[in-house]
This record gives structure tokens, C-alpha cells and sequence, in this order.
């Protein structure tokens, strides 16, 4: 009998701090890849997973003065275009408002 689509179980989901921390222990090479996996109650081949990941990325923390990448400019730009274009809206909002005699409860 199959089971339907709502009766399925969720994927578990690990934190960062939990993968961190059996893949360096598994990393030091003290215990194997089974005994850690059967120590945590996880798949082995979640275990090598971020074994691999943390020796591959590990390099990053140590780079220095790491070239901004082309889409973090990207963001950074729009943002400021963001920023002006409110700084104008705001500007253009307080002038109105003088001019109707409105008040304005925080004006910078």
C-alpha cells in the first residue's frame, strides 16, 4: 500500500553548528566515518558531505583582502540608487508639506 503524499515524513534539517561540528571530528580522523555516523544518528554519507565541504571551504577563512564579487557591487549600487531615490521622495514630501502648512512631527 502506498503511503500519500501528506503521511510522508519531513527531511530532517541539521544547523550549521551541528554539520561543523561532525565534520571536524571527522576531519581529526580519531573515529571513522560509520562510528560518527552511528554516534549522531545520521546517514555516513551526510557525514563525508561535510567532511569534503569543510576541507574544500576551509581555505576561505584564512584569504585576505578577497575581491568583492561582481554581484555584491551589483546589490551594493542598487541600493544606493534605492537610497537617493527615497532621499528625493522625502525631500519632495517635506516641501509639499510646508507649502500646505501641514505639520511634521520629525523633521530633520
Amino acid at each position: 500500500m502506498r503511503k500519500s503524499r501528506s503521511m510522508k515524513r519531513k527531511r530532517k534539517q541539521y544547523s550549521g553548528a551541528f554539520k561543523a561540528r561532525v565534520g571536524l571530528e571527522a576531519m581529526t580522523g580519531v573515529k571513522t566515518v560509520a562510528q560518527l555516523a552511528r554516534e549522531y544518528q545520521v546517514h555516513p554519507m551526510l557525514v563525508s558531505q561535510w567532511k569534503t565541504t569543510i576541507r574544500d571551504r576551509l581555505p576561505e577563512l584564512f584569504e585576505r583582502g578577497k575581491p568583492v564579487s561582481d554581484d555584491h557591487e551589483r546589490k551594493l549600487a542598487a541600493l544606493h540608487e534605492k537610497i537617493g531615490e527615497l532621499t528625493v521622495s522625502l525631500d519632495w514630501l517635506k516641501k509639499k508639506c510646508r507649502q500646505l502648512g501641514l505639520s511634521m512631527h520629525d523633521e530633520s
